[in-house]
């Protein structure tokens, strides 16, 4: 233990001497004062106002951060419930029998109708769903959606998209951000379900519940209990992914952090205030999800206490 902790010291010496010495060598006028400024002002160094073009900025990421989370923490959830359905949810084919007994995967005959199992139609359209928004990357399906989806669809719908919607660029980050966001969701949601024992299930079936009263009281409040750590990432991530939305022209805090160094010249003092806002925000989310978790906690699973 003692040569251990020694061994710690030293190398953490080393390290603050190396750093010591870079810092030495690295000569840089600093200029945090032009962060302050809230109007232009030529003369004290401000050609614009960098302190709101920041604020702006962090505005913009919150909202496209937020709107996207809405559509993936929906959408994912709804997806995630469609890939963990084993039972068949029969539809009848209205106004047509058949003489004869067959059965061809999701459509077949009972009692001399024909039904469909509309179950394995929602599995495998969950499924694909999953695998093919979270294998492209993010970048390319902004770019897809963003350059190419409005030149494929009919020209007035395109126009529309491309110059009619209000704040075009907005939007489109936000649903590519949710969309994206939903795979990895439904990903949790399914692993949420599919963690809770199986006997709960024939526990609230014997006591007459449906199918989707299960999901209803018994999987999903337990399931989404579990699941809160792996949420709060996804979350977390949407938040960071939206500095992609500046390829597509969103002014969000990066954004804005790039136009501050190309009027000021200013690279280290606004990147190093970019970054401590982001540091900011995730913190603040990540504290008051843990309050969250340790209130929703369940006595023997997944929780904050878990070693």
């Amino acid at each position: 233990m003692v040569i251990k902790r020694i061994l710690r010291i030293g190398i953490g010496l080393v390290i603050l001497l190396v750093l010591t010495g870079c810092a030495s060598n690295f000569r840089y006028n600093w200029q945090w004062e032009i962060l302050t400024c809230t109007s232009e002002n030529i003369d004290a160094g401000c050609i614009g106002p960098y302190l709101l073009w920041i604020l702006q900025g962090l505005g913009w990421t919150l909202a496209v951060a937020s709107a996207a989370w809405v559509i993936a923490f929906s959408l994912g959830s709804i997806i995630g419930i469609l890939r963990t359905l084993t039972e068949p949810i029969l539809w009848v084919v209205p106004g047509i029998k058949s003489p004869w007994y067959f059965r061809l995967g999701p459509v077949g005959t009972t009692k001399g109708k024909i039904t469909v199992d509309l179950g394995w139609f929602l599995h495998g359209f969950a499924n694909a769903y999953v695998t093919l928004f979270r294998n492209v990357p993010l970048l390319v399906q902004l770019f897809l959606w963003y350059f190419v989806f409005p030149e494929i669809i009919p020209h007035e719908a395109g126009m529309w998209l491309k110059r009619g919607m209000p704040l075009p660029e907005f939007w489109t980050a936000v649903v590519c951000l949710g969309l994206y966001t939903a795979s990895r969701v439904a990903e949790q949601v399914r692993a949420g379900i599919n963690s809770i024992s199986k006997d709960q299930t024939y526990a609230a079936m014997a006591i007459g519940l449906r199918p989707a009263q299960v999901y209803r009281y018994v999987l999903l409040p337990v399931g989404f209990r579990i699941i809160i750590p792996p949420l709060t990432s996804d979350f977390l991530g949407v938040f960071k992914n939206s500095s992609l939305a500046l390829t597509i022209g969103v002014l969000e805090l990066t954004a804005m952090t790039r136009q501050i160094e190309e009027y000021s010249y200013a690279g280290f003092e606004a990147f190093t205030a970019a970054t401590f806002l982001y540091i900011a925000v995730t913190g603040i989310v990540m504290w008051g999800m843990s309050i969250v978790e340790r209130r929703a906690r369940i006595p023997g699973m997944i929780s904050l206490e878990a070693k």
